[in-house]
């Protein structure tokens, strides 16, 4: 069966911006402390009291001139005194991003912006050539500004699409400012991206099945039987072929990646964990977070996974697996029990120092399916969403399991946070 012939002429052809802040933790931190964020040497750092904290972002003249970047650790910043190392300032980074949107919508109604991350934005510009000019035009206004009101430097990808202007920033305009792709780029600039995962939205797993299946380019995924890819990833694999193709239909505001494909959870733990006990208190605490956020979508899953990666001290290493139940849910004890068993199967008694935990094979929650050998489940299920208004009301932290409250638990700790840090 041949694949589909990809007709341009018959797709929108918007213009869309995705505004991306270089470096912009680091940025805000100099630009707060009167220094500048391109020449400056400034390092931000999850815990500046401990040696192994990650380093959340880094100045580009630290990582140029040092090679510091973000996922180092803070032991390994050479002692400069030219070096200046600061704490996470949630807070402060969250105000600054909302007064750039704010910047943003003085261009484009609000509903045409989309908050894509703290320091990355989508503006369809669309019909705004009388007021501004021409996209690229626009693009350069927008640079200009936040450079002078917010000190704050920027790079902008335009495409038809979100998911060609997010290519675009990605892969050409991080390095040269501004970069416009059209459909006629999608052969010459996209389809020789190779490795795979530097194609947004394929990670390292999904780069290593494709890898297996003989695909290692943009271009080979494009001209693969979208049959076999459909039988492989189901709608992913639909998806798959069409963003090779540079095609994305999806509106602003909406996800690139149409439709929920998960829920998850994923921490670095802040010790090493040699106790299997311990480890399985904080899959406890993390399958409730998982369980709360399908629920917030009025959303259930089949499929649940479990990652564990162990300490580098001992060699690094661990598994990543999953299994599906028969019937979907988004029950804190029905995903734990699946965790365990997981667990129980695969662990391999080393140290465990990363966590991962999702729900997919995503359906709505519309219904609960009876259980002849639980009768409980709707009790279950309803005490699931009554516990989760009362954190809105009161707060993350007013409702915690007594495992949170061990020496092993975290929610305790990361309820008191802002985005998984300090918030000053």
């Amino acid at each position: 069966m041949k694949n589909p012939v990809v007709d341009y002429d018959s797709l929108p052809n918007r213009k869309v911006l995705c505004i991306d802040m270089k470096s912009f933790y680091a940025s805000c931190a100099a630009v707060a402390r009167g220094l500048d964020p391109l020449t400056c040497y400034l390092a931000v750092v999850a815990d500046v009291n401990r040696p192994g904290s990650v380093i959340l972002a880094a100045s580009p003249a630290l990582k140029r001139d040092f090679g510091i970047r973000t996922g180092n650790r803070l032991f390994e910043i050479p002692d400069d005194p030219r070096i200046v190392i600061v704490p996470a300032q949630m807070k402060l980074y969250l105000e600054i991003s909302v007064e750039i949107t704010r910047l943003f919508h003085r261009f484009v109604p609000k509903e045409s912006i989309h908050t894509y991350s703290v320091d990355e934005s989508f503006l369809e510009v669309s019909g705004t050539e009388k007021l501004w000019g021409d996209a690229w035009t626009l693009a350069e206004r927008i640079r200009r500004e936040l450079k002078e009101t917010f000190q704050i430097p920027c790079a902008i990808g335009i495409g038809p699409n979100m998911l060609m202007a997010k290519l675009c920033l990605d892969l050409e305009a991080k390095k040269e400012g501004i970069a416009e792709w059209t459909y006629g780029d999608v052969q010459k600039k996209l389809w020789p991206v190779s490795p795979l995962s530097q194609m947004w939205g394929i990670g390292t797993r999904l780069e290593r099945r494709l890898n297996r299946m003989g695909i290692t380019t943009v271009g080979q995924l494009a001209h693969f039987p979208l049959e076999r890819l459909e039988k492989a990833f189901g709608i992913m694999g639909n998806q798959l072929f069409y963003h090779a193709h540079g095609v994305d239909l999806s509106e602003l505001g909406a996800p690139i990646m149409q439709g929920q494909i998960s829920f998850g959870k994923s921490q670095i733990l802040l010790r090493d964990y040699p106790d299997p006990e311990e480890v399985r208190y904080v899959i406890l605490e993390m399958c409730e977070e998982v369980a709360r956020r399908a629920r917030e979508h009025g959303k259930a899953g089949r499929t649940v996974s479990l990652g564990i990666s162990y300490s580098k001290n001992e060699g690094g290493g661990g598994f990543y697996r999953s299994r599906t139940i028969d019937t979907p849910t988004n029950i804190t004890s029905d995903i734990f029990d699946v965790c365990m068993q997981l667990f129980e199967e695969f662990y391999s008694q080393k140290t465990v120092r990363k966590i991962s935990i999702a729900l997919s094979n995503i359906s709505d929650d519309r219904y609960i399916q009876l259980d002849l050998f639980d009768q409980t489940r709707e009790k279950k299920r309803t005490l699931g969403y009554a516990m989760d208004e009362i954190r809105s009301k009161y707060g993350s932290d007013a409702l915690l399991r007594a495992v949170s409250f061990t020496e092993a638990g975290t929610a305790l700790h990361r309820s008191k946070l802002v985005g998984g840090h300090y918030a000053e």
